[in-house]
């Protein structure tokens, strides 16, 4: 057929923009993206060749070749993997496929991505080629099929696909190097990249052909180099961890994950007796873009006695710690083990739940021995690990929450379950906390303020789990239960506030006469008034500063828990809530007084609806009545304003 012309999908345009540019100082990394995706071809083939051995018949010693032709100045990368037809080529080069990609790229800019690196905490796969390259030829024949396929591009908008020839199956990708990029045509720099890179690659990495001369190698122009192998082509999870240096994981990881950060934690171990497996575990320095993508997809290869066999396996590990990347190599199943076979599979239960015990020990670890680093890793993916709270309490609760952290209203840092316990007052029988959209709302809520003027922790949470998970914490930690501050009930009388707090709140608050009587008529008044619109009026003992709140009351739902299942229409309508009030305000003073005395009743029922819309405005709520509310509003700054 006729070569045929295509643009490239928008986003594809925008990081190609970027990746020609030559954001990313360290522009040989290009090599290891290169390289690791010629061994995922060959990983995948090795695979589908265990029930379809005729696919690799031809070939079955896998091996990436890389070959350098200095007169032309290019650069090939071959692999002898599955290879691509032409639906898949245009899947892979013409569109951004990964989860989490497209959501990257619209939120790049190139002032960001020079000031933060992205790009280099990223990783573009196949499209880094254009960092060297002005001109990218992919030459490729699948698997099983004769037809070949020709893609190229110079990275400025379109690409052309055209059928071609090739004698065997696989991919190579060549690259007419940049005139800047002439160092890769030098042996001794390819061999530095590699090694520094892709040692780790368990398929023989060869060089061949002409290389330009070096200095290294000693070889005069023209002269014809024997074929080299530059890694050391064996799994690295197989060695024993005293032959690996912190590099050689790292750059294993770059691999593995896909990503240009470095590992925050990594954990290797060999676990021998009843079940037989190696695993060599990360936890990122960054968070992936697609952490919260909702498919919730884990990045954990599994192999069989060295044979690749998925990266898709749901029963490795649980959602919650899809953010550890790595590899699990099991000794005791079949190699052509199916995804049927894998569900619900015994062995594959107990690899789990040694996973996951030596994830949350080597997490534990950390947070023992230095709270700052663990600050940081909790900040990326603590919301994640709290999903394990919620989908697998039960199982892991004990081990999971010692592990969590908050922010609160006892400072800056972030504390844990147990300090928080050894900070309680006497008297306080609870952990509080208080959930909410945002820390910032969270803080400056109108329910902290009694627990402020008796210094009273409460913990500040605003992940969308934490509702969820904390509600099904019934046993609560240490024998103390959890109390949501946006409760009625609460009783913070019992509890016994510092001497300092205690001064403050007399110099605040001068001792008073009981307000009970005094308000009763205007507590009247608010009930009949506000009708069902409140389930019921009260005194409030929480508030300090504000006239009123609205909280909910024991045994009804959390009021943020409620607005979010509204939101995803799991509710159809908000509940009634409590109308608290403040009784030391001075606006309610002024209106139990006009109750008392009389005063005219059409005034006071505004005030008594305006109470309640600026209660529902703090908790986030809509008025109930948008244009009431203005008329309301209007007529008081009106007679404000004659005063």
């Amino acid at each position: 057929m006729a070569a045929e012309k295509r643009a490239f999908q928008a986003e594809v345009s925008k990081l190609l923009q970027i990746v020609a540019n030559s954001l990313y100082s360290e522009r040989e990394v290009f090599l290891r993206e290169l390289i690791s995706n010629a061994s995922d071809a060959c990983d995948k083939l090795r695979y589908l060749a265990l029930t379809a051995p005729e696919l690799a018949a031809e070939d079955s010693t896998f091996q990436i070749t890389l070959t350098v032709d200095p007169d032309a100045k290019t650069l090939t990368i071959a692999d002898n993997g599955v290879g691509m037809d032409a639906a898949e080529i245009e899947a892979n080069l013409g569109t951004i496929a990964r989860s989490g990609t497209e959501a990257f790229v619209a939120g790049l800019n190139d002032d960001a991505s020079k000031e933060h690196g992205l790009i280099g905490r990223f990783g573009v796969g196949f499209y880094s080629a254009f960092m060297v390259a002005d001109q990218v030829e992919v030459l490729t024949r699948k698997a099983g099929e004769t037809a070949a396929w020709r893609w190229s591009s110079d990275g400025l908008g379109e690409y052309e696909i055209d059928d071609a020839e090739k004698a065997s199956r696989g991919t190579a990708i060549t690259l007419h190097l940049k005139a800047d990029a002439a160092e890769f045509l030098e042996s001794h720099r390819l061999r530095h990249v590699v090694k520094t890179y892709s040692d780790h690659i368990s398929i023989p990495i060869v060089l061949t052909g002409q290389p330009a001369a070096d200095d290294d190698d000693g070889a005069a122009e023209g002269e014809q180099t024997t074929d080299e192998t530059l890694n050391q082509a064996s799994a690295l999870w197989t060695r024993p961890k005293a032959e690996i240096d912190a590099g050689q994981y790292t750059e294993f990881y770059h691999h593995i994950a896909h990503a240009f950060d470095d590992p925050w934690l990594t954990a290797h171990w060999r676990a021998e007796g009843v079940i037989e497996y190696a695993a060599l575990l990360f936890v990122p320095s960054q968070p992936p873009f697609d952490l919260f993508h909702p498919e919730r997809k884990h990045r954990i290869k599994l192999y069989v006695k060295r044979v690749f066999i998925t990266d898709d396996c749901e029963e490795l590990v649980p959602s919650w710690l899809r953010f550890v990347k790595g590899v699990v190599d099991c000794e005791d199943l079949p190699l052509n083990v199916s995804r049927e076979m894998l569900q619900n599979n015994p062995v594959l239960g107990k690899i789990k739940a040694g996973l996951v015990k030596r994830v949350l020990s080597e997490l534990s670890k950390k947070a023992d021995k230095s709270a700052d680093e663990y600050a940081v890793f909790w900040n990326n993916f603590g919301a994640v690990l709290k999903e394990g709270l919620y989908s697998d309490g039960a199982e892991h609760r004990d081990a999971l929450l010692p592990l969590t952290r908050f922010k609160s209203t006892a400072g800056d840092a972030l504390t844990s379950l147990a300090d928080y316990v050894g900070r309680m007052k006497p008297g306080q029988d609870a952990i509080y906390y208080i959930t909410g959209e945002s820390y910032e709302a969270v803080a400056a809520s109108p329910h902290l303020e009694g627990f402020k003027a008796k210094d009273v922790e409460v913990l500040l949470l605003s992940d969308p789990i934490d509702d969820f998970w904390i509600s099904a914490m019934f046993e609560g930690f240490e024998g103390k239960q959890f109390k949501s501050a946006t409760r009625g009930g609460t009783d913070l009388s019992k509890i016994d506030a510092d001497e300092a707090a205690e001064a403050d709140a007399d110099k605040a608050d001068k001792p008073e006469e009981k307000t009970s009587e005094a308000l009763a008529p205007f507590i009247a008044n608010l009930k009949t008034t506000l009708g069902d619109k409140v389930k019921d009026v009260r005194e409030s003992e929480r508030l300090t500063d504000s006239a009123c709140v609205l909280v909910a009351d024991e045994g009804d739902m959390d009021i943020h828990l409620e607005r979010m299942l509204r939101q995803h229409q799991q509710v159809k309508e908000a509940a009634p809530r409590v109308l608290e009030i403040n009784p030391k305000h001075a606006l309610i003073k002024s209106l139990a007084a006009g109750a008392s005395s009389g005063k005219n009743p059409q005034e006071l029922e505004d005030a008594a609806l305006l109470l309640l819309d600026q209660a529902r405005i703090v908790e986030g709520e809509a008025v109930l009545d948008p244009l009431g509310f203005a008329r309301r509003l209007s007529a008081v700054m009106q007679k404000a304003a004659t005063l």
